[in-house]
């Protein structure tokens, strides 16, 4: 057999049938891998990009064809792996500095019986919008929350959906947050881009949750708020940090101001970190030994609150190995795919059908739905969606950072609505209620993907290529 170059255009192309039979491969190897057998993640997307390429060899290209696609693949996401290895370095400084500790603290003294609901909620966005993770988030103040909650006599599945909104909410619009970058990467477009362009659709749908929850709130204005339970959580912060509220908050408010003054991410972040350290150093005295290692690996927190102390010790560089070596696995994969020819033949019979943009974001959300079904994890469904449906929003003249707004509201906001996905088990496990019995409380994550198909239909928020003012989204 003569070998082919990707570029070749004797290439052969792959048929419809073998198209389907090879992106029908992966959901099965991905499941039976998971489910079935249990095998790690990584693994199983090495046995994923092994069937992708055993498929491109089978229509003609070459073993260093297959490689140059999967190198190509990777390069055009290389300016996100900086972004990975800097996340980690600022959620590590931020605990180091006393920050997070700081929202935890002060956010417990917005709590008041008939603003409980309504007040948790914006705390536990804020806490994972500094720290870029909703399960830390869940864990920890999420935890303390519930048992509040409880000694309120507020229904428990009422008080984890309202957890699970606003752990989702921070994950999802933070900088530093995994599901964030990653969606942003696989689309091609820009980390801020992406998080102005889902506030459209985000911003309506948490003031209308914030409302919801604030009616709700009033059913349990004459309940006592049992001070003992905050008390505990406070004095072991105090005890282990110096909570001075204009020092430890000011590496946030770097972050937060120079993101709106469009600094590029990653001059962002390393003024932040360096803002950090300075005030890990001079305000809780750590050492710069400790301070310096502590962005490669950190360690857990000293308050006494084992709960606390786990949250404390996340960040660092290599916190964030696991999913930066799963997207670059699945990017070479989705450059197998894609200059294959694979997808391509693909939507030509079932995306490319889509006539409207309506029903292409609807299309979008509902993919990234069905991929955590059926895979179990919102990473691979985010990377996966965000290659199936880019041609289809390039057709469109649609700009990117809608593709990426689309993929999250299916991907990361269901994902904690599944109980059989890692996130909604670990909800379910660590705020001791059920996915099914929270899920119909996590207002959030359900109602945003319906706004988005709302506006789409209406055409507010779709932002067309070449439709930008200063860098800005314009419709």
């Amino acid at each position: 057999m003569v070998q082919k170059s990707p570029d070749n255009s004797l290439a052969h192309q792959p048929s419809f049938l073998q198209s389907l039979i090879c992106c029908i491969g992966i959901l099965v190897l991905i499941s039976a891998g998971l489910f079935v057998f249990a095998l790690s993640l990584h693994v199983v997307m090495l046995l994923a990009i092994i069937w992708v390429a055993a498929h491109a060899h089978s229509v003609g290209y070459s073993f260093p064809d297959i490689r140059r696609m999967m190198n190509e693949g990777i390069f055009s996401a290389l300016p996100a792996v900086y972004i990975f290895i800097l996340i980690g370095m600022v959620i590590a400084s931020f605990m180091q500095s006393g920050t997070v500790a700081s929202l935890i603290y002060y956010g417990l003294e917005l709590l008041s019986p008939a603003l409980f609901l309504v007040a948790g909620l914006l705390l536990c966005s804020f806490m994972s919008l500094a720290t870029g993770t909703a399960w830390g988030t869940a864990g920890t103040i999420g935890v303390v929350l519930m048992g509040i909650g409880a000694a309120m006599q507020i229904p428990l599945p009422l008080v984890a959906g309202m957890v699970v909104a606003g752990a989702t909410f921070g994950d999802k619009l933070s900088p530093v947050s995994d599901t964030t970058n990653l969606a942003a990467m696989s689309a091609g477009t820009d980390l801020y881009r992406h998080i102005r362009s889902m506030l459209y659709t985000t911003g309506p749908t948490y003031l209308l949750v914030l409302v919801i929850l604030g009616f709700i709130g009033q059913e349990y204005a004459d309940t006592s708020v049992p001070d003992q339970d905050i008390l505990a959580v406070q004095t072991a912060l105090s005890g282990a940090f110096d909570l001075n509220p204009l020092l430890t908050l000011s590496p946030l408010l770097v972050l937060l101001g120079m993101g709106v003054l469009r600094f590029s991410p990653e001059v962002t972040m390393i003024a932040s970190i360096f803002c950090a350290v300075v005030v890990a150093i001079a305000v809780q005295d750590v050492r710069f030994v400790t301070a310096m290692n502590a962005l490669w690996s950190n360690s857990p927190g000293t308050t006494g609150d084992d709960n606390l102390d786990t949250m404390l010790g996340r960040g660092g560089m290599l916190s964030m190995a696991w999913t930066l070596l799963l997207s670059l696995m699945a990017l070479a994969m989705g450059g197998i795919l894609s200059a294959s020819g694979f997808l391509r033949v693909l939507l030509q019979r079932s995306i490319a059908r889509l006539k409207n943009v309506t029903a292409l974001v609807a299309a979008t959300i509902a993919s990234g739905i069905a991929g955590n079904c059926a895979m179990g994890e919102a990473y691979i469904s985010i990377i996966l969606n965000c290659q199936l449906f880019r041609q289809s929003y390039d057709r469109h003249k649609i700009d990117k950072a809608v593709l990426s707004r689309s993929v999250e509201e299916g991907a990361t906001l269901s994902t904690g609505l599944i109980p059989w996905t890692t996130a909604g088990a670990f909800y379910a496990v660590t705020l001791g209620v059920p996915t099914l019995e929270y899920a119909p409380y996590a207002f959030l994550n359900y109602l945003n993907p319906f706004v988005s198909v709302a506006m789409a239909s209406v055409g507010w928020g779709l932002f067309r290529i070449g439709s930008r003012k200063d860098g800005e989204l314009v419709d």
